[in-house]
């Protein structure tokens, strides 16, 4: 790994105050798509943590763990499996609900997602308080597969998401 990665995005994602609502401050990854040696150095760190765990699939969560999860898919040769907001997946779903800090979500992944595959690397862009990736867990453990790590590109330490993700092994690359 380039040693100075951590470094370049902290400095390259951008800090978006009270959006979406006021009193939160966002954390916006576009200037890291942006920038496609950052990116592709980004894919490339995780394909190198994750390359010898045997994953046969990387769930990722829309939309922006899509981006990431999609492109380590790719390069790790593992099937890709979207978890999508209720109502937007087109075939048979199994669902899970989850509290969020302002009300409550409900996930989706298809039925048939983990047809051909076992051990599942979970990826998201921003782990916060922990509720979508610990949603996500349960589905794909109601489906029969084995969460191997769940994976994040940033997490927001003070929001203590890991405490939910307890039972599981977590890692990311850029903490705040």
């Amino acid at each position: 790994m380039n040693p100075d990665l951590r470094e370049q995005l902290k400095a390259s994602i951008r800090n978006i105050p009270d959006f979406p609502r006021k009193g939160i401050l966002f954390r916006d990854i576009t200037p890291v798509l942006q920038s496609p040696g950052l990116f592709r150095q980004t894919i490339d760190f995780f394909f190198e943590r994750y390359h010898r765990m045997n994953i046969e699939a990387v769930a990722a969560v829309e939309s922006r763990g899509f981006i990431f999860g999609g492109a380590l898919a790719y390069r790790l040769g593992a099937a890709f499996v979207p978890v999508r907001k209720a109502g937007k997946l087109p075939w048979e779903t199994i669902q899970e609900s989850y509290e969020l800090e302002y009300g409550s979500a409900t996930l989706e992944v298809h039925r048939d997602a983990l047809s051909n595959a076992r051990r599942v690397l979970i990826f998201d862009d921003l782990l916060a308080t922990g509720g979508t990736a610990a949603a996500t867990a349960r589905l794909l453990e109601q489906l029969g597969g084995t969460v191997v790590e769940i994976a994040f590109l940033i997490e927001l330490t003070d929001l203590k998401g890991r405490e939910k993700l307890q039972s599981y092994s977590v890692f990311s690359l850029v903490q705040f």
